[in-house]
């Protein structure tokens, strides 16, 4: 069976052993990523089911992430609170979430409770509680979070920004949903989801922790070969729409919130995303220092803060940022967010924001693998990327050694951020 293994060394010390194997099952290779941690008796494991999130919301938005809270209901011989209390009871936790492109089911427990974990989260997947009862329920409590999301103003614009820019397309839908969608959503959405989208040939497994991964990999097996294959349907990609628009809500607010986006043409898979990365720090993620920052706060004093930051996946590629600002400041806001943009794509960044930058970057670098669970994030993104293994360890060298015109002929060339779409929530 082949296995693919990377260690990652930072300042001397190996702190990262990841693995890649596969289990040869059903016609199928079903990735598994491990990594063994032995400081204390605890494992964790997820099956991560590809293009299976939000995206796939078509009909209906925010069916997803409701099948996901439906797979938190237990089985349907136990029912919720049977099924919650013997997990419990031998502390074993389990839970089901969504992202974007991803559906993800996990279970974690102390390392002698692994096996009957496993029994538990094959049994929730064969006997998943679909019931009249266990979907009230859920819409209940769904409709009940949407309801007091209408006057959390940030989470407004941030789904009209998604609507202005991927205006009639899955991506332009809340994950949550809407009310009326979560109202829609039956019985029988849930179980065609669920039987569409949870299948073996959608799914990369995730190991960590006190565990043989040989005994694990047989006991995994035993669970792939009980779920429907299924079939795996390329991703697609949607573009933000090209005529930068701009959607004013009107509430009863005394801020106003101000959520801009644009196109990015950077692929996910691109070689020059660290590029990107660098960029954007400067220009808005880094915080204090960042352009944005600079220019809105400490220059002009119209926002407490602002950011921007790049979103590149295999569904999307975008720029969005982020203020809050006086009622009486926002033209001066906005108009200062555009200021700063062309500044920066025309001119680019300095030497001295440049080494700064590399400073940051290469510094914290090991505070964002200093977890299992955030190792094992950073293998399973270069795996789903199609990356070799290791390649962040390849890109903070990359950033190392980048050059400041290469840099700043990388940011005029993307001058397709210039083409902002606002979303704004004022009163």
């Amino acid at each position: 069976m082949k296995k693919l293994i990377f260690t990652l060394l930072i300042t001397g010390q190996i702190i990262m052993a990841a693995t890649i194997e596969y289990i040869e099952t059903n016609g199928l290779r079903v990735p598994v990523i491990f990594e063994e941690d032995k400081r204390l008796p605890l494992v964790t494991m997820q099956f991560i089911f590809q293009n299976s999130g939000s995206i796939t919301d078509t009909t209906k938005a925010g069916l997803a992430k409701f099948s996901a809270r439906v797979m938190g209901e237990g089985t349907k011989k136990l029912g919720s609170s049977a099924f919650a209390e013997s997990l419990e009871s031998k502390a074993i936790h389990i839970a089901s979430s969504t992202g974007q492109e991803t559906f993800v089911m996990e279970v974690g427990c102390l390392k002698e409770e692994f096996s009957e974990g496993l029994k538990k989260f094959n049994a929730l997947l064969k006997d998943p509680n679909f019931s009249e009862e266990a979907i009230s329920k859920v819409k209940t409590t769904t409709l009940g979070s949407l309801s007091s999301k209408a006057n959390d103003f940030d989470y407004v614009a941030s789904n009209e920004l998604k609507a202005v820019l991927f205006k009639g397309t899955p991506l332009a839908n809340p994950g949550s949903g809407t009310l009326e969608s979560v109202q829609s959503i039956e019985l029988e959405d849930v179980e065609e989801f669920v039987k569409e989208h949870l299948v073996s040939s959608r799914l990369i497994v995730v190991v960590g922790g006190d565990v043989d991964i040989n005994s694990a990999k047989a006991e995994i097996e035993i669970i792939i070969n009980a779920m429907p294959k299924g079939k795996l349907i390329p991703l697609e990609s949607y573009n933000v729409t090209e005529k930068a628009s701009e959607s004013v809500l009107k509430r009863d607010t005394k801020q106003a919130y101000v959520y801009f986006g644009s196109p990015y043409n950077i692929k996910y898979d691109s070689e020059d995303y660290y590029k990107a990365r660098v960029a954007t720090y400067i220009l808005g993620t880094g915080g204090f220092g960042s352009r944005l920052m600079e220019e809105i706060r400490v220059k002009k004093g119209l926002a407490y803060s602002a950011y921007a930051r790049v979103s590149v996946s295999q569904s999307s590629s975008y720029m969005t940022g982020y203020l809050q600002t006086k009622l009486e400041s926002l033209e001066d806001a906005q108009k200062t967010v555009r200021e700063v943009v062309a500044e920066f794509v025309k001119n680019g960044v300095t030497k001295d924001e440049l080494q700064q930058t590399k400073k940051f970057l290469l510094g914290s670098e090991p505070l964002r693998v200093e977890t299992m669970s955030q190792r094992l994030n950073r293998t399973f993104m270069d795996f789903y990327k199609g990356q070799e293994l290791g390649h962040s360890v390849k890109e903070l060298e990359l950033i190392k050694e980048l050059k400041l015109k290469d840099l700043n002929e990388f940011i005029k060339n993307h001058k397709e951020i210039l083409e902002m779409s606002f979303a704004i929530v004022t009163k």
